[in-house]
């Protein structure tokens, strides 16, 4: 383990935004993790968690020790011929874990595929897609504390998983480092395929009776069709949140805007998707200098190279502003602002 000195974070933010760390470890273990909280040269340094980077936005350096989540493995817990409980590392990587449990046939997790980050942000985030979020298949979420080092276990309740919410991002927020998850996964799994762009996609495979398998390659497929590859174009995926809004306003602004799709979550609250109202407000393929709206998906802003998180903050919120007026709907970011 070695404690570094004025670290670019370029390599670990999708973004590809070039702020520095000023102190900067890789743990590859709980037992070191610990040690440096407990260490009193390091107790009262400020800390920062950073995992892969792919639901932030870096606005300026990070004057603390950040602190990545190295640790690794996928280790069977339990089996039968229903399921498997794995317990996986925080540090492997989410989409490599989705493709190793595609590959040996458990279900459960293929509609997440492609989603960029690290096993230990994804119940952070409660990470979905295509009609699945974590919170279904996640049992427990190991973490420690980062003040006084030591371990604990968060059942899936006490996670406290919302839409793209959980514990670790209200209450808890930066008091805990997910170390690792515990994921029960099903042998002969109930295939979600209700998402429309799904159906069609295996219609078009040809996958009459899809697989897991088929469930996977359709998702990566519409996901590489709509979504900017980070590795080629800074990005974090959706910036924006889907906002949830009573069914009056939306019957009011389906008679302004006919058009205007919506989703039921409950009774009285209709989930719109927050891209189809920033590409209505004009800025679907907007770019400036630098930075700008992806030109396929309006949901995405993007670093197309050079660009500053605080160019990207400042898009961001005009966007918010500009579908306000428009609609009287205030979007709220997923990315998460440093």
């Amino acid at each position: 383990m070695q404690i570094q000195s004025n670290v670019s974070l370029r390599h670990l933010n999708t973004f590809g935004l070039d702020a520095a760390a000023r102190y900067f470890v890789n743990v590859r273990s709980v037992e070191e993790l610990t040690a440096i909280l407990r260490d009193p040269v390091w107790k009262r340094t400020p800390k920062f968690i950073l995992g892969g980077g792919s639901n932030i936005l870096l606005t300026k350096d990070i004057d603390a020790l950040v602190i990545h989540p190295g640790l690794k493995g996928i280790d069977m817990i339990e089996e039968n011929e229903e399921e498997i409980v794995l317990k996986v590392g925080a540090g492997e990587v989410w989409h490599e874990f989705v493709m190793y449990c595609v590959g040996k046939g458990y279900g459960g997790v293929e509609n997440l595929s492609l989603i960029p980050g690290t096993v230990g942000a994804a119940p952070m985030q409660n990470i979905g897609a295509y009609g699945v979020e974590i919170k279904s298949v996640i049992e427990s979420v190991e973490a420690v504390d980062m003040e006084s080092g030591a371990k604990r276990v968060f059942t899936n309740a006490e996670c406290r998983f919302g839409y793209r919410e959980s514990v670790f991002k209200k209450t808890l927020k930066d008091k805990y480092l997910i170390t690792g998850a515990t994921f029960r996964l099903s042998k002969k799994p109930v295939l979600n395929v209700a998402y429309g762009d799904v159906q069609k996609t295996l219609q078009e495979m040809g996958a009459e009776t899809p697989t897991i398998r088929d469930i996977s390659e359709a998702i990566m497929h519409i996901r590489r069709s709509k979504l900017p590859d980070p590795a080629e174009i800074g990005n974090a995926g959706s910036f924006f949140k889907n906002p949830e809004i009573p069914v009056t306003q939306f019957n009011e602004l389906k008679g302004t805007f006919p058009e205007l799709p919506g989703y039921p979550v409950d009774a009285g609250t209709i989930k719109v998707p927050a891209g189809w109202l920033i590409e209505r407000a004009g800025w679907k393929g907007y770019r400036d200098g630098a930075i700008g709206v992806h030109a396929r998906q309006a949901l995405v802003l993007v670093n197309y190279g050079g660009g500053t998180g605080a160019e990207i903050k400042a898009l961001s919120e005009k966007i918010q502003e500009s579908v306000a007026d428009k609609f009287g709907i205030r979007l709220n970011a997923e990315v998460n602002f440093i």
